[in-house]
């Protein structure tokens, strides 16, 4: 069996290959009588969009994105959302090498292993390049969750963090890091530029933060707020690690020091701290959810690194192309879009039930 779709009541399915003629989504469960054109879209296409730097692949696709079905005078019908986004800068035999030989660190061995064939011009499924389906959706998903704001950053790239101290949303859309801290932002332009030039990648840690999530959104076991975001950063290419709240860092305190204490307010408790992201027993609490997800270093790099070709045989293998030196920075629209999409299918979820 395939996966290829996501959600419950809010599903999306992305299809196509980095190579093929387009790639997209059909996005099913949506609401009838929102507001919907390509140009509520587009703009976060614009922000994943490849080329618009140095720091990124110089790939040059537009990501025109077309609304092929579900939209009639404006507005969505309730029926499904089929999103298309055409491929136009293909150079497939950048992966001539590719053919013959597995990528270590990609998945090359893995789908070949599975499928006994795999589509080796940039990875097909696997390639970052699919991530612009999931972008696409996500905009639709916005619309479901109008009530939410949601906002992610880069807070670390190869090791190097941001000072929080110096922190400036403002700053976000500023630098081609999406780096709410200037200091840091200048000192990734040199980072990053050197494994650029080495034929090397970074690695990066992305911080994600939704507002105006009422509480009561999510399920006590399994369709947990906090789990199925989770699995949804998972399934992003190239995601490692995923914590909500505090995470990992979580284990170094104690009972009192975890705790998120919580006085009396106006509109219901008010609490002195986040530690859970905004998340208790699965179950949103009306603060911000906040996640942190870690993108590995991009596997497609131009130093030679041992392999083994597809005879079994030893060998080595640079991947020629247009790669990301930190796929990473691309990752923000990406982290954002799969929280949107989580939270219009727990709104809706939640609504099933509780009305």
């Amino acid at each position: 069996m395939s996966f290829n779709t996501f959600g419950r009541a809010f599903r999306f399915t992305t299809w196509g290959e980095s190579h093929g003629p387009a790639i997209g989504a059909v996005v099913d469960g949506c609401p009838p009588g929102l507001a919907l054109a390509e140009t509520d879209v587009q703009p976060f296409l614009d922000k994943r969009r490849p080329g618009q730097s140095r720091f990124t692949t110089q790939r040059q696709e537009p990501d025109q994105v077309r609304i092929l079905s579900g939209v009639f005078e404006g507005r969505t019908t309730g029926t499904p959302i089929s999103l298309m986004i055409e491929n136009v800068d293909q150079r497939s035999k950048d992966y001539s090498e590719v053919a013959n030989a597995y990528r270590p660190g990609h998945a090359d061995y893995a789908y070949d292993a599975k499928y006994g064939l795999r589509d080796y011009r940039g990875g097909g499924r696997s390639s970052a390049r699919e991530t612009a389906s999931r972008v696409a959706a996500g905009a639709v998903a916005r619309l479901v969750v109008a009530e939410v704001t949601i906002t992610a950053w880069v807070e670390a790239i190869g090791g190097d963090a941001i000072d929080y101290g110096n922190f400036d949303a403002a700053q976000i859309g500023e630098n081609p890091f999406f780096c709410p801290d200037a200091k840091a932002a200048a000192r990734w332009e040199a980072l990053v530029d050197d494994a650029r030039k080495a034929g090397s990648s970074l690695g990066a840690v992305i911080a994600c933060e939704a507002t105006g999530v009422p509480a009561g959104w999510g399920t006590p076991l399994y369709a947990k707020l906090d789990s199925e975001l989770a699995s949804a950063m998972m399934s992003i290419n190239a995601v490692k690690g995923v914590e909500i709240g505090d995470g990992f860092a979580a284990a170094a305190l104690t009972g009192e020091t975890n705790a998120d204490p919580m006085r009396p307010g106006d509109a219901g408790p008010q609490f002195l701290a986040n530690h859970a992201g905004g998340i208790a027993g699965g179950i949103s609490t009306g603060q911000p959810v906040t996640c942190r997800v870690a993108f590995k270093p991009t596997s497609s790099i131009l130093t030679p690194v041992e392999t083994i070709g597809r005879d079994g045989q030893a060998t080595e293998i640079r991947t020629k192309g247009r790669h990301d030196p930190c796929v990473g920075i691309r990752g923000v629209p990406v982290v954002e879009a799969m929280m949107a999409i989580v939270l219009a299918d727990q709104k809706l979820l939640h609504r099933a039930q509780c009305g």
